[in-house]
């Protein structure tokens, strides 16, 4: 797996991430650079509808946790 796919799982497994913040922080313009539309394809994450109004987040699914921990790929 692309090491920046890990990087982008890493840093939302780091803290709770919104959606907003990880558009901005994940956001590209390049076509040949798509590690977050890629990661949705793949399953490694997921974004959760809010509720009450917050935004809504962005958690590592189980496919993403077992790459993280090496179990996969």
């Amino acid at each position: 797996m692309a090491s920046l796919t890990v990087q982008l799982l890493e840093w939302v497994d780091d803290r709770p991430r919104t959606y907003p913040e990880t558009i901005e922080a994940w956001r590209t313009s390049c076509p040949r650079l798509s590690v977050w539309d890629d990661a949705l394809i793949d399953r490694l994450l997921r974004v959760v509808p809010s509720r009450n109004g917050a935004p809504p987040t962005v958690v590592v699914t189980a496919e993403g946790r077992a790459l993280l921990d090496g179990r996969a790929h």
